[in-house]
Parts: structure tokens; sequence; C-alpha cells
């Protein structure tokens, strides 16, 4: 993985200018990522390294709406150790001790000041991490100062009471500063959030993961699908995490979700893709597939 700058990558949807900003690298292992599917065939797609990790990101979409500047997940910020670091292989120091989620911010001109809505699809830490930042006195503060951030209602309740199966992908200081400072809001299932943004329900990865909809206007519509399917090698609907609790629930929120993004021709949004930030769902016959996206304008507007 280089160390360069971290990429951006921008469309016009419609009415709205979107970037995709790639928020960090991290390397998760091959067969975790994969579930079920055997090593010799996810392996074609994603080589593994020698501790059979695969190199993936941490994208996040910046939307610019009349509201303000609109941010769907925040990576994995700035506040974990050296030990957690080299265990899940993160690399997102941007310069001047900032992330590289504020060098992908500051290449567009934007300040962490400037955002106003933070999305959350769930709390798992490499998501929600950015949601603050330590600064120089060791204090955790929020990340986007004047933003409201919103999660689902259920997501916080689960992340607050886990077990020993979830505890490792919760930590509470990516949201309690949040809390202290009244800049959480909760949400409850399916709708708007801004006009022409909304959420839908995606569960499976966990019982209370959103997918984010973006729609312009025109036929232009972005789906940002988060951990329901992280990068396009999980297209083919099988092809699901072992990270995901509910597994064959998460096999009918894919079901459901790319049979309308084939259908309607969505801009789906891959979060933790390292290669691809985005493209289309196309059905070959046996499965879906990617289709590549250039970059351009969509819809009207």
């Amino acid at each position: 993985m280089s160390s360069s700058a971290p990429s951006v990558r921008s469309t016009t949807l419609g009415r709205f200018r979107v970037h995709a900003l790639q928020a960090g690298g991290q390397k998760l292992d091959g067969g975790a990522m994969f579930g079920v599917v055997p090593k010799p065939l996810w392996e074609r797609r994603i080589a593994p390294d020698a501790r059979n990790r695969i190199q993936l990101g941490m994208r996040c979409l910046l939307v610019e709406h009349d509201d303000g500047l609109v941010l769907v997940d925040t990576g994995v910020g700035n506040k974990e150790g050296d030990k957690f670091r080299d265990i899940y292989g993160i690399e997102n120091a941007g310069g001047d001790a900032r992330t590289w989620l504020e060098d992908a911010l500051a290449s567009l001109g934007h300040a962490p000041d400037d955002v106003r809505l933070v999305i959350n699809t769930h709390l798992h830490f490499d998501h929600a991490g950015g949601n603050t930042w330590v600064d120089a006195s060791g204090a955790v503060r929020p990340a986007f100062p004047r933003a409201r951030y919103v999660v689902q209602r259920g997501e916080h309740q689960y992340a607050t009471h886990t077990n020993e199966r979830t505890s490792a992908s919760y930590f509470p200081h990516n949201w309690e500063p949040l809390l202290a400072a009244g800049q959480l809001d909760f949400l409850d299932g399916d709708g708007g959030v801004v006009p022409g943004i909304s959420v839908v329900a995606s569960p499976g990865h966990v019982p209370y993961h959103q997918s984010v909809m973006v729609d312009g206007g025109g036929g232009a519509v972005a789906c940002f699908l988060g951990d329901v399917c992280p990068t396009a090698s999980h297209l083919p609907l099988p092809w699901i995490m072992g990270y995901d609790v509910e597994p064959l629930v998460t096999l009918e929120s894919k079901r459901r979700l790319l049979a309308r993004a084939a259908d309607e021709r969505w801009l789906l949004v891959f979060e933790h893709d390292w290669e691809h930030a985005w493209g289309y769902a196309h059905h070959d016959g046996k499965s879906y597939q990617l289709e590549e996206f250039r970059e351009g304008s969509l819809g009207g507007g």
C-alpha cells in the first residue's frame, strides 16, 4: 500500500456534486472478509499478503448539499494505538497531524467545520472512528464540531450492549463525546434525512445497519452500501463476510438492494474496495458483476 495522498473521486449526480474520499487503508483477513467462499476463488479477485490479509479502503462519501456538506461515514480516526494499527493494517496519517480524511476534505477546499451532517451506516470503529478525534491535550472531541450526527437508534442500543462476539468492533469514544455535546441524533428505520438524502435498512452485518441513498433528480441515484456489500468483489449474492452477525439476513438485504440497483441503474459506492470507488451492478444471468463507471455527470439538475 502506498503512503501517497489519499484519492478523491468526484462526479455530478443530478443537482448534487459528490466526492468519494479515501479515508485510509486497512488490511483484514481474506477468509474473514469472504466467509464461506473458498480461498482459491476469492484470491483471484484480491490477492492476500503473507499474513493472509487483503488490502481494503475506508471510503467515505461527501455530498455538496444546499443545507451544507453531508458526510457519510468517517473512517477510523486518530485515536487508536500502534498495536491496533498494526493488527488491522491501518494507514491513514496525513500531513501536519491530520488524517487522510482531513487531507481529502482540504484538497476540495473544505475544513471539518464546514460539515453540517454526518451519517453513520453503523458504529463499527472503521466506519465511525473518525466521528471524534483526540487533540494535543489528550481530550476526545467531536471531529466535526458544527455537524449533526445521525445513526439508527437500534444500532446505538446494539453498540452499547455488546457481547463476546461484538465488543471488539465498538469503541464508546467514537460516539460518547457526541452525546455529551448534544450532536448525536437517532433515526428509526427508513426515511429522509435531508432533501434528496435518505437511509434504507440493510441489516445482516449488524441488525441495524443502514445504507444511504442520494437522489440528485433526473434518475441520478447513488447508494452508499456500507458493509452490506463492502467491495465490488462482494457483488455475487453468496459472497458475504464472515464478520456479519446474521449472514442470511445480509443475503436478503443484498438481494433486495442489488435487484433495484441493477433495474434502476444506481451508482453504487463501495466503502472498503481499495481499487473501485463506485460502479454499477450488472447481472450476467448467473450473478451480479461490476460494470465500471467513468466519472462524469449523471441525470438532470
